[in-house]
Order: structure tokens, then C-alpha cells, then sequence
């Protein structure tokens, strides 16, 4: 039986629902993902010999295992995975170690990140950066007090976060080890790490980064050259901004984009952004963003009344990811930051990423779903 309880002139009530506005919000992105690949790929896809439908086929069963997942994972407790959320943890840097030795199914774009099983692809480092935040949730949680001690609090999530991102940096996989690397520091910013412990690991990371990218003169020369402007590293990023640059305020209109037409590179990939923005305008990324925003609204009411320790914790790491993919990838493509490789949350093709950006959502509805309401009471009605 539920009970109502009262703290200190507020009424804290049990929630009993799901926040609905936050599915109906990823429902509708998940929706307009599907739109969005289908008019970038098509002219890839009968290129390629294919159906025109071909990858938004595959776009859409990906989809529908995502929204499942959803469904499923907001009804599971999710106190349940504090107890698996080492041994996935293990599991996930097993999978990152076999990765490097085997070498996956390849090189792509310069960099070993998938093992292919027949038509399904798997990213390590998306099971790595989402049992990550899990098991980071779980030792603040139980650390809490220890936050303040190194050794006791600090220094568990530490060695977890530098062994995913040292080996997610092997890949070589920069992008995601830096966001890997925002990401961990601010959840321990959060639970209220020591600054005299946590700023210098962050200001140390500056230089470690500075040295990764010096060794290698493949990432030295893109940096450079992307600073300085150079037409050639950023051909790229050029046709980004000549798709943004048609769609004007108001976008060319449903499946008129040009860019796609072999143009732009990863149309309905990492630069789906910019097929959209031709196709819909000034007017159709804002609104996209905005919807973004308002995921962020919703994960943080659902952080400030999650029930407990853990629950705040993932959430915040869960939104954290969403919002940070979200506004880097729509950076990247406007020239804004260096070509990432991050894909757009719930819209850009792909498997794994949505997979588990899903079960993420999944487990953040179940917090809410168990969040409590703070309503404050006034002294008047009290009295009455």
C-alpha cells in the first residue's frame, strides 16, 4: 500500500506514471529519424543497386527494436542492475580488449570499432560508454560519503573510467574517448567529488589529449588544417554548410535536397543534419533542437525527484549523453568543432547507437516512473 509522506512542509508523493511528454518527445525524433534516412540514403541506395528503401528498411526494424526496448526497460526496476552493473562492466572492457587484439571486422575510416555477425553490426564502445555511466552510478552511490577521500571514493570510478577510455582511445577512437572522458567528470562533478581532487584530473586530461593527438600525424594534420580552413580536409564540412546554406529559413521541401546526391559524405549518418536543414530550413533544425531542449527539461525534473542516490546519478548521466551528443554533432556540422564521427541521437542511421540510446531512455522512464512529487504546502492549508 502506498503511503503519503510529509518533509518538511512539502508532500512527497509516489509517482505512478512514466513521464510521458519525454517518450512521446523520443517517439516523435525516432519518427522523423525515419523520414530524415530515408530521403538522405535513397539516391545512395539505388546507386549501390538497391531498393530506394533499402536502408530505411533496415532504418526502420532497428527502430521498432528500439521502441520495444523502451517499452520493455521502463517496466524493469532499476535497482536490478546495480547488482550486474560490474559484471557488465567486465564485460564491456573484455569486448574493447578483443576488439583491439582480433582487430573486429576491419578497419573503417582508419579505425577498428565494430565486429560484424552477419548483417548486425555491434559498437563496443557504445556497450562500453552506456554500462559505464550504469556502474559509475552505483559506486557513487555507495560512496557517497567517501566522496570527499581519494582513495576510497574517487579512485574506484577513476580506474573504470581510465581503462574504458584508454582503450577506446586505441582504436583510435578520439572523439569518443573525449566525450567518454566530459561525460565521467561532470556525473563525479555531480556527486560531489572533491574539486581539489577533480580539477587537476581534469586539467591533466588537457595535456594527455594534446599528446594523443601530437603522436599521430594523421589527427595533428587534421587539426591543424581544420583550424586554418584548409578546403581540403574540410570538403566535408563545405558541403555541410552549402546544404544548410539551400535550405534557407524555410528548406527546400521534403526529399528536394541536393547535398544527398553524392555530394555530401555520411548523408544519413554523422551529417544527417544537414540534408535536414536543406530539406526543412532554418525553422526545421531549430525545432529539432528544441525538441532536444526539451528532453533536457524533462531529464532534469526527473533528476531532481529520482528516489534515490543511484536513480539521480544515471539520470543525469543518461540525459548528460543525449543532450551532449545531440549539440556536438549539430556543432560539428556547422563548422563549429572538428569532424567527430558522433552520430545525431535517435535520428542518424545506425544499429547500436540506437539501440542502446533507447535502453537508456528505457531505464530513465523507470526512474521516473518511480520519482517522487514535491508539492509544497502552505502553512494555511495546513492549518486547516
Amino acid at each position: 500500500m502506498e503511503t503519503t509522506e510529509i518533509r518538511d512542509n512539502e508532500i512527497i508523493q509516489p509517482r505512478q506514471q512514466a513521464d510521458k511528454m519525454l517518450f512521446w518527445a523520443v517517439l516523435g525524433l525516432l519518427g522523423f529519424g525515419i523520414l530524415a534516412v530515408y530521403s538522405a540514403s535513397a539516391s545512395m541506395a539505388a546507386a549501390k543497386e538497391h531498393s530506394t528503401e533499402f536502408y530505411v528498411f533496415r532504418h526502420i526494424f532497428k527502430v521498432i527494436a528500439g521502441v520495444v526496448t523502451i517499452w520493455v526497460l521502463s517496466k524493469v526496476d532499476y535497482h536490478l542492475y546495480a547488482k550486474y552493473s560490474k559484471p557488465l562492466m567486465v564485460v564491456a572492457i573484455l569486448a574493447l580488449f578483443l576488439l583491439l587484439i582480433t582487430g573486429g571486422s576491419g578497419e573503417k575510416k582508419g579505425a577498428a570499432r565494430w565486429f560484424e555477425i552477419g548483417p548486425v553490426s555491434f559498437q563496443p564502445s557504445e556497450l562500453a560508454k552506456w554500462t559505464l555511466i550504469l556502474h559509475l552510478s552505483v559506486l557513487m552511490s555507495r560512496k557517497a560519503e567517501w566522496m570527499d577521500d581519494f582513495k576510497k571514493g574517487l579512485l574506484p570510478s577513476l580506474v573504470w573510467i581510465g581503462a574504458t577510455v584508454f582503450l577506446i582511445a586505441l582504436q583510435p577512437n578520439f572523439s569518443t574517448a573525449a566525450v567518454i572522458s566530459a561525460i565521467s567528470l561532470f556525473m563525479l562533478f555531480i556527486a560531489r567529488a572533491n574539486l581539489k581532487f577533480l580539477i587537476p584530473i581534469a586539467l591533466a586530461i588537457i595535456p594527455l589529449a594534446g599528446l594523443y593527438v601530437l603522436i599521430s600525424p594523421y589527427r595533428l594534420k587534421r587539426i591543424t588544417m581544420f583550424l586554418s580552413g584548409h578546403e581540403t580536409v574540410n570538403y566535408q564540412l563545405a558541403q555541410s554548410i552549402i546544404a544548410l546554406g539551400n535550405g534557407g529559413f524555410f528548406g527546400a521541401g521534403i526529399g528536394q535536397s541536393k547535398q544527398r546526391d553524392f555530394f555530401l559524405p555520411e548523408p544519413f549518418n554523422d551529417f544527417i543534419l544537414p540534408i535536414i536543414g536543406e530539406e526543412y530550413g532554418f525553422i526545421g533544425v531549430t525545432f529539432l533542437l528544441a525538441v532536444f531542449v526539451f528532453i533536457m527539461y524533462r531529464g532534469i525534473k526527473i533528476i531532481k525527484r529520482a528516489p534515490d542516490l543511484m536513480g539521480m546519478y544515471l539520470a543525469s548521466g543518461i540525459v548528460i549523453t543525449i543532450i551532449f551528443y545531440a549539440f556536438v554533432n549539430a556543432a560539428v556540422t556547422c563548422g563549429l568543432f572538428p569532424t567527430t564521427g558522433l552520430p545525431m541521437p535517435f535520428i542518424s542511421y545506425g544499429g547500436t547507437s540506437i539501440l542502446f540510446t533507447c535502453a537508456a531512455v528505457g531505464i530513465l522512464l523507470n526512474i521516473s516512473k518511480q520519482g517522487i512529487d514535491l508539492n509544497p504546502v502552505h502553512e494555511e492549508e495546513e492549518a486547516e
